[in-house]
């Protein structure tokens, strides 16, 4: 299982191939993540969020879904496992499972356990989705639509930092200061999106959740 770690995980495939047909009860589908710059496959909702929630967190490199298929022996004989997907970071891999808290049975856990082992042996982290708060769902999907590049001709970002640099205000506060801030407010989910701009994610985004400036930009800006 060590070896795992000696292969060149770049040059892996899926599995088993994302396809889409009339009455079928899962949801799968092709998310694109800007860390790639190019689309991965899903199988569920909860699945294309974990690829959201891993291009939001700023250290994704790479991610393989279905990277590879385990198996092993159990005291009812062999076992087949593929784990959803193996996130290459900045730091430590992450070998992921996505499954919802109320459909995991006994032999998934055993299933899990068997990838735990794996993961570890290969030096990797690794770990069970077993849900969302409803919050996040809404926060790192409305952060995403601001993902792609923004021409900013009027300036509305050098603003929005400049503003920030005052020290953390209510979100609505924040793009008020800008000369549109209608135009602010896509503006500054891009900067969320791209920790330019930071805020606590224990709640959903509203006019009232504070905002700051990331660290990186406080000590470019002289900080507070």
């Amino acid at each position: 299982m060590k070896d795992l770690a000696e292969i060149d995980c770049l040059s892996s495939v899926p599995v088993r191939r994302f396809t889409w047909r009339t009455g079928q009860w899962h949801r799968p589908g092709l998310e694109y993540l800007v860390s790639t710059d190019r689309h991965h496959g899903f199988e569920s909702f909860e699945e294309e969020l974990l690829l959201l929630a891993g291009g939001f967190s700023g250290s994704l490199v790479e991610a393989l879904s279905q990277p590879f298929c385990l198996q092993f022996q159990t005291i009812h004989g062999s076992v087949k496992h593929t784990p959803n997907f193996l996130l290459l970071t900045e730091g430590i891999p992450l070998l992921i499972d996505v499954r919802p808290a109320n459909r995991i049975a006994p032999e998934d856990e055993i299933k899990f356990a068997a990838s735990a082992e794996v993961a570890l042996a290969a030096g990797w982290n690794y770990a069970v989705v077993t849900g969302w708060y409803d919050h996040a769902v809404t926060v790192i999907d409305s952060f995403s639509a601001g993902r792609r590049k923004m021409t900013d001709p009027l300036r509305v970002q050098e603003q929005l930092l400049r503003a920030a640099a005052d020290g953390p205000q209510p979100f609505g506060d924040l793009v008020e200061r800008c000369s549109i801030p209608a135009v602010a407010r896509a503006h500054a989910m891009h900067l969320l999106w791209y920790r330019r701009l930071g805020l606590e994610l224990t709640g959903p985004l509203m006019d009232a959740s504070m905002v700051r400036l990331s660290p990186t930009r406080r000590a470019a800006v002289g900080g507070w």
